[in-house]
């Protein structure tokens, strides 16, 4: 065999080697894909945050996890056949541990264009507007711009779209960042700062826990964003378009909002008590 021959029979080779593995490695992806992994492993590995209700609720004496997303978890794991696993994280950490595979999924993530470049997302549950709590005395502000001035601290939890809202409308106000959404809010009640920027759902649970600090509004412009679930990017889609179905199908029937009514109610909170601007 002269080298040309040779060179032939090689490249040859080499393409049948390619052809037959190309099957083999798009077989080993699809056997990795998060739908896959649950559905093999019967568990279905959820992001939870202390104290974040009526979203998520933790009974310190049990470590038993309750609350709005739980139940909404635990519907979508039995569709799966699957069981609820939790993995503590923070509303800032929910994106890294998505990213590093420690959880399947992350609820009430609130879709950005950055976000959307390293997660995927479903379908809304809810769309909320954003709301403002002031610490005790403080004027009830009625519009964004009322509190956009340098002598002005307003308190935020670092990487969240509370932090993102005050910078983006209140750009010339004092922005305080704290590691988390409890540092911020005991910010105000300690007077460090004049109020904090919250989602008008978790601000109502916060002045419920939280009788000492001051006023709940809803400055104008409304601002709101859709809440979503997050999940890692991945080129299968049958795990998104399942967690879509699902969120269309529960927020159309009414049972999305009987879950939060359901996570509010373990505040000692009834529909009564929620200002009717708050909408899910």
């Amino acid at each position: 065999m002269n080298r040309r021959d040779a060179f032939t029979a090689v490249a040859l080779a080499g393409a049948a080697i390619a052809a037959t593995a190309a099957p083999n490695q798009a077989a080993a992806q699809a056997a990795t894909s998060t739908l896959d992994r649950i559905k093999r492993s019967g568990i279905l590995r959820v992001a939870v945050i202390v104290g974040q209700e009526p979203y998520f609720h933790k009974d310190l004496p049990t470590g038993v996890w309750s609350g709005a997303c739980i139940d909404m978890a635990n519907d979508i794991a039995s569709k799966l056949s699957a069981k609820v696993q939790t993995v503590e994280s923070t509303w800032g950490n929910q994106i890294l541990d998505l990213q590093g595979d420690k959880v399947d999924l992350a609820f009430a993530v609130n879709p950005t264009p950055e976000r959307a470049l390293v997660i995927d997302f479903s379908t809304p549950i809810l769309v909320h507007a954003f709301s403002i709590i002031t610490k005790k005395g403080m004027a009830k502000p009625q519009a964004w711009e009322e509190i956009n001035k340098p002598e002005v601290k307003i308190a935020v939890d670092i990487g969240s779209t509370h932090e993102m809202i005050a910078r983006r409308y209140c750009p010339k106000a004092t922005i305080l960042g704290f590691k988390n959404r409890d540092e911020a809010v005991l910010a105000v009640a300690t007077g460090r700062a004049d109020c904090t920027c919250v989602l008008a759902v978790l601000a109502i649970s916060t002045l419920k826990k939280n009788p000492n600090l001051g006023e709940f509004v809803i400055p104008r412009p409304l601002l709101s964003l859709p809440t979503n679930m997050g999940i890692r990017a991945e080129s299968d889609r049958r795990y998104k378009d399942f967690l879509s179905a699902w969120a269309d199908y529960n927020r159309s029937m009414g049972q999305t909002r009987e879950w939060m009514i359901k996570g509010f109610a373990a505040l000692g909170m009834t529909i009564d008590d929620i200002p009717s601007e708050v909408q899910f």
